[in-house]
């Protein structure tokens, strides 16, 4: 059992980590702040109701079953973060947001200290690692601790079941995804973790032995539980980044052609020094650089070979938007090859401007790209050429 609530915890700190790392703004989002610090809280549940963390803990305590209100006080924080996050989430107000947190903080830490309490009262010297819900469901003051841990984590996902269900019928798209996974994962962990956990010890009450629910059946479905709520949690928030970083991929892998036609007159800023750059960042640095490679080579813009190449275009049947992009891929592969063999600019500049310069977004310079592929590149052009443009 170690095994699967190590993994479980394991995948909920990766979920933090990945949320957190994503580019913030300048001041903290209390949201972000808010599902980071849930997701961390209930990957340390897990971690700290692993049999081997709770060995490891009783052992290093010299309190036998000491692990247990660590275990049981950490899930009770979690689901006061979950209330948290609801609130944040929810929005309004800040008073009232804030409000809604200290009330939070208010209910659940008194019953963290409450569980400590009944802890240090009970008589608990047998060391019970798997199934210490059950084997002292009959003693006094762990009884009551135990009731009280699993009425406060009730009370927390029957609260985030209640909001998904009616936010679920408001919100479209990711968001209404995000919704539904969490409240799968909340249903998983009220029937699958908690309802066992009930019946196992109010069997025991009753003089019955289902004990198996409780060891055998609650762990993993309180480890899918909380995956499928972290899940919830981050694929709104995440799923929207990772697809702008795919396409800013995309785009800067399209950019090569003409990057390889111009980058040799470009002077921008060289970025950052850095093992690890996200594709949305690269692709910025390239825009910026041949934005800056255009801007030197408009000198050599020759309107002659533009009007040429448009009207044979245009004669092809190509629409008026194509035989454009295709005269100006051609005007700037001529000014790139006047350029790299160093000869003098046009006498009259040329006063027109490029497609891809009037457009925001890489959009415009992928087409100025495509069409230059199909430009056989001229024996000419090499590199530190810059200084015949800018020294």
């Amino acid at each position: 059992m170690s095994l699967v609530v190590y993994l479980a915890g394991a995948v909920l700190l990766l979920s933090a980590a990945v949320l957190f790392r994503r580019p913030r703004p300048a001041a903290p989002n209390p949201l972000t702040a808010a599902t980071c610090v849930a997701i961390t809280l209930g990957a340390l549940v897990f971690v700290c109701s692993a049999p081997v963390t709770l060995a490891a803990v009783n052992d290093l305590t010299d309190i036998p079953n000491f692990g247990a209100p660590l275990t049981y006080g950490m899930l009770s924080a979690y689901s006061c973060s979950l209330l948290i996050l609801l609130a944040h989430w929810r929005g309004g107000p800040p008073d009232r947001v804030r409000r809604q947190v200290l009330r939070g903080i208010a209910v659940y830490g008194p019953l963290i200290v409450a569980v400590i309490v009944l802890f240090a009262l009970a008589d608990a010297p047998v060391e019970r690692l798997t199934d210490l819900d059950t084997y002292y469901a009959n003693t006094p003051y762990m009884r009551e601790m135990i009731v009280l841990y699993l009425l406060g984590h009730t009370a927390a996902i029957v609260a985030m079941a209640v909001v998904c269900v009616k936010w679920a019928r408001e919100v479209t798209g990711l968001l209404r995804t995000g919704l539904l996974l969490i409240l799968v994962g909340a249903l998983l962990d009220l029937l699958g973790f908690q309802l066992t956990k009930y019946t196992a010890v109010v069997a025991r009450w009753t003089g019955h032995d289902l004990d198996f629910l409780s060891t055998s059946v609650a762990p993993p479905m309180a480890a899918l539980g909380a995956l499928l709520c972290s899940a919830g949690y981050v694929l709104p928030r995440l799923l929207p980044a990772a697809v702008a970083h795919g396409r800013g991929l995309r785009d800067h892998r399209r950019l090569r052609p003409l990057w390889a036609r111009v980058g040799f007159v470009s002077v921008a800023p060289k970025p950052p020094v850095s093992w690890w750059r996200l594709p949305e960042e690269r692709l910025h640095w390239r825009e910026v650089a041949i934005h800056d490679a255009l801007l030197a080579l408009a000198p050599y813009f020759d309107d002659r070979v533009r009007a040429r190449v448009f009207a044979a275009a245009l004669g092809e049947g190509r629409g008026a938007h194509e035989a454009r992009i295709a005269s100006e891929a051609a005007m700037l592969a001529e000014a790139a090859r006047r350029a790299a063999a160093r000869e003098a600019p046009c006498g009259t500049p040329s006063t027109h401007r490029l497609h891809a310069t009037e457009v925001s977004g890489a959009a415009g310079l992928v087409e100025l790209a495509r069409e230059l592929a199909r430009t056989p590149v001229p024996d000419t052009a090499g590199e530190g050429t810059v200084k015949a443009f800018h020294g």
